[in-house]
């Protein structure tokens, strides 16, 4: 669990009793943007049975994201694999688009 500034969870996990080999991921101050980011990276591995997220109210500016992993593989690792491999990409991302930057504004001048 990470804490924010003022002592509240960025992040709280609770083990889903209803589904074998689940965990509930819950992000405060964050909202769809980031929600629907990492399902879809969860969703790219193919240990992950199920991965889905809401925001259960409008007005509280958190999102609670549903893993489900085969037995062998936990929740945490899957999630954890996930947050990597987006820095990863994004980090590729920012480059490529610094270089395109750059190229064009060389071009320019």
């Amino acid at each position: 669990n990470t804490l924010t500034k003022k002592n509240v969870f960025r992040i709280t996990i609770i083990k889903d009793t209803k589904v074998p080999n689940a965990c509930l991921f819950t992000l405060n101050k964050e909202d769809h943007t980031l929600g629907n980011i990492i399902r879809q990276q969860l969703l790219k591995d193919p240990q992950v049975l199920f991965a889905g997220y809401k925001v259960p109210h409008p007005l509280e500016h958190k999102i609670v994201i549903r893993v489900q992993t085969t037995p062998d593989y936990s929740p945490q690792e899957a999630f954890t694999n996930a947050i990597t491999d987006l820095i990863s990409e994004l980090s590729l991302l920012e480059e490529r688009f610094r270089v395109a930057i750059k190229d064009k504004q060389e071009g320019i001048e």
